[in-house]
């Protein structure tokens, strides 16, 4: 049975995650916006968009790359976010808030992965 894009626990956490750092983002002064708002942002969008391309790919390691780039993605969220809480640019709950919610992505994204990993030594043999 096929699982559409949406229907993936780790995609759909990545999307509500994406929002809401929207939501955080968009309050901020055009400065702030415009130097930690956008790399944060790119950052955490690109999370999806790697797991959402290493869906579209036909290759074990294709799809595997884009959900190490999907990780990588995560930990430079990690990073621009540390960067806001510094800066004081957000709370400090809803810097809690918003960590919390990144690790458990990771903690998912991680098992996915791994999944993937298993999938893949058994098409090829490894």
């Amino acid at each position: 049975m096929f699982q559409e894009l949406k229907d993936l626990e780790v995609y759909s956490i990545s999307e509500e995650l994406s929002d809401r750092f929207w939501i955080e983002v968009v309050k901020w002064g055009h400065f702030a916006r415009d130097t930690v708002g956008k790399q944060l942002m790119r950052a955490v969008d690109s999370i999806g968009a790697n797991i959402a391309e290493s869906y579209g790919r036909y290759h074990y390691r294709d799809r595997l790359n884009f959900l190490y780039y999907a990780r990588g993605s995560v930990y430079e969220t990690k990073f621009w976010l540390e960067r806001a809480r510094k800066r004081n640019l957000i709370s400090s709950e809803e810097y809690a808030d918003l960590m919390e919610r990144i690790d458990r992505l990771l903690l998912k994204l991680n098992a996915y992965i791994k999944s993937k990993r298993r999938q893949a030594a058994g098409a090829l043999g490894d």
